[in-house]
């Protein structure tokens, strides 16, 4: 019989395959702004768009060193997400459009990510502590590489987390991570040439990265059923 954490090593390695599969066909994103026309039901289709998943394995000691899923909250996810959640709670046509508003406007300011992790040893993995065996970096392709401007613990993952971010499971610890979308020195944290961003987890014990490649001239996504 398999004991827990082998388990959950054999459950890493079916992510890892599943990824490498995936990998190949991940379609490009885009971080332009406009209105969108998405419906309640299109929300699982956005969510796999902006979520990204790696793991980094020791085959040696079949140990999993650092599983992460990340979602990106761009500013085409947080629609998608706002209508499913107004659909969800019955909110009416203003509430709605005050949300959306909120949550759209925090895109200005920041690169915000969903992030899941588990790691060999629990304590090593939360992100928040000076002691943490990793640290997160947002990067680009032009060798842009910034620091989280805050870094959130979310330490009991309730109802909306485990609905709407479905990779959220007991193994895993739950951050919100932001950047800055402009440095100290007026540079924006991903150039606006870039061809790929993603975040970067680096530590004693190796290094990962989750990849968002950019299309900048896709037009904005609209729902195949929308109305």
């Amino acid at each position: 019989m398999l004991r827990p954490r082998s388990l959950l090593f054999v459950g890493s390695l079916a992510l890892v395959g599943a990824s490498a599969t995936s990998g190949c066909g991940e379609p490009k994103v885009s971080t332009g702004a406009g209105p969108r026309e998405y419906v309640g039901s299109d929300y699982p289709l956005v969510l796999k768009r902006w979520t990204r998943t790696q793991s980094l394995i020791a085959p040696s000691e079949l140990d999993d060193l650092l599983t992460v899923t990340a979602t990106y909250e761009s500013w085409d996810f947080r629609w998608a997400y706002v209508v499913r959640y107004a659909q969800d709670y019955r909110l009416t046509v203003e509430q709605r459009r005050e949300l959306l508003d909120k949550t759209l406007a925090e895109t200005r300011d920041v690169h915000q990510f969903y992030v899941a992790l588990y790691g060999s040893n629990r304590r090593w993995t939360d992100l928040t502590k000076p002691n943490s065996a990793w640290i997160v970096r947002l990067i680009d392709d032009q060798g842009d590489e910034s620091a989280p401007a805050t870094l959130e613990l979310v330490p009991k993952p309730g109802a909306l987390e485990r609905t709407y971010f479905p990779y959220t499971t007991v193994w895993r610890q739950v951050f919100r991570v932001r950047f800055p979308r402009v440095l100290p020195d007026g540079r924006p944290s991903i150039a606006p040439d870039a061809k790929w961003m993603g975040l970067r987890f680096a530590g004693s014990e190796g290094n990962e990265e989750l990849r968002w490649d950019l299309d900048a001239t896709a037009a904005p996504a609209k729902s195949a059923d929308a109305r």
